[in-house]
């Protein structure tokens, strides 16, 4: 008997468009609306070469009246409740505030997703970047609505369900309470809520600290730009980042006290200090620094008026001095390489005091004393977590046959 020969199918029929190739050309960053979040999504999307093909989508909460005593709720009940508060209150003192309303797009899942699915034969593949706790629930269900089409990053540890994300990024100190020595500092029944539920898998890559913007392109346009500023300015340079007390690093007015004597006491070995607050800093303690320095012609204050000089800061400075609350403007000034030296560590606690610890293990900062020679300098091996996890993403993506488009 001779063979029956079927007809060909259309060349289309069983291939993708010739413009499809695997290669994810463009990013959706989903934040929380704190720069401290969204700048880690935004400084990842950079180290992968997508920084001029990204859209920022926000998960926002309520906020106003009321809403400050919900914040501890999951978002979607937040809001819920927000909305039946406002149809029965109107008006009232219990109605959200307005004022300030981002022009940046709600992060909509469904949408997001469709979009990915629609777009994929065209533009390829969508990768989702999300960080902080209220994007976890957004990021989680794009990745449910549209598995074959996104590759879903979530930043900063989600505590449960780590499958499903294609990839966790997180800081080894989150993975602290799960030590004897971290169990015994929280409650039994609080552990559940507060701490990761198993060890890390193989789609979590651990970083030392912090993602963020500061890469060597960022700085060498930075140092570019401050050229005229700080270039000129007698050396060594000393930065002082003071940040603000929080729930695991509380202090107040004694550690200001404590600073403007270790200052004092440095200012000799200085040619130029500059200090800078960040929006979390409490005026009892940035008034004590402006009090004592304000006149002092080697040291300059930033009032907060004008353009940040924070990344010509990095670029330009010879050492930090930096409060121990910050883990962002740590990862920052350890990213460079530069003499690191932290005020406040004893006040650290939990899982922070950990990060603190592995810091000095490792050699990138020292404890601030008071008694050093600013014009001594030291180095260590720079922190460079960003460019690590950009590198993980990109293995990652290629074990599922897909590149990033450079």
């Amino acid at each position: 008997m001779r063979p029956i020969n079927l007809p060909e199918p259309p060349n289309h029929f069983f291939s993708l468009p010739k413009f499809f190739d695997g290669a994810v050309r463009r990013a959706v960053v989903i934040g929380n609306g704190f720069a401290g979040a969204e700048n880690q999504c935004i400084g990842l999307v950079r180290a992968l070469g997508l920084s001029n093909r990204h859209s920022l989508y926000r998960v926002t909460r309520p906020h106003g009246g009321i809403n400050r005593w919900l914040h501890w709720l999951p978002v979607s009940v937040h809001k819920m409740l927000d909305s039946v508060i406002r149809r029965l209150c109107g008006n009232s003192r219990f109605q959200a505030s307005k004022i300030g309303i981002s022009s940046v797009l709600e992060a909509d899942a469904y949408h997001i997703a469709t979009m990915a699915r629609e777009t994929f034969h065209k533009d390829g593949p969508l990768l989702v970047v999300a960080s902080g706790r209220d994007t976890i629930h957004v990021a989680s269900y794009i990745k449910r609505l549209a598995p074959e089409n996104v590759f879903v990053v979530q930043i900063q540890h989600p505590r449960v369900r780590l499958n499903r994300f294609d990839l966790v990024i997180t800081p080894r100190h989150d993975y602290y309470p799960l030590t004897l020595e971290g169990r015994r500092q929280i409650p039994w029944f609080l552990r559940k809520w507060v701490t990761p539920w198993e060890p890390p898998g193989s789609n979590v890559f651990l970083t030392v600290g912090a993602l963020h913007l500061a890469d060597s392109t960022t700085l060498r346009a930075a140092a570019s730009a401050w050229h005229d500023e700080l270039a000129a300015l007698p050396k060594p340079l000393l930065i002082v980042n003071v940040g603000g007390p929080t729930g695991n690093c509380c202090y107040g007015v004694d550690l200001a006290k404590q600073l403007v004597v270790m200052l004092q006491n440095v200012l000799w070995s200085c040619g130029t200090i500059r200090i800078s607050f960040s929006r979390r800093t409490p005026a009892k303690i940035s008034n004590i620094l402006v009090k004592e320095f304000a006149t002092n012609p080697k040291v300059h204050i930033w009032d907060g008026e004008g353009p940040n000089p924070h990344m010509g800061h990095l670029a330009w400075a010879d050492a930090f001095v930096i409060t121990a609350d910050s883990i962002s403007m740590l990862s920052e000034a350890c990213s460079t390489g530069k003499p690191v030296y932290v005020i406040g560590v004893e006040l650290c606690t939990w899982k922070f005091a950990d990060f603190q610890n592995s810091l000095q293990k490792q050699g990138v900062t020292r404890p601030f004393t008071g008694q050093e020679n600013m014009s001594e300098s030291w180095s260590y091996p720079p922190l460079n977590d960003t460019a690590e996890a950009a590198n993980q993403v990109i293995a990652a993506l290629a074990q599922r046959g897909w590149t990033i488009h450079t």
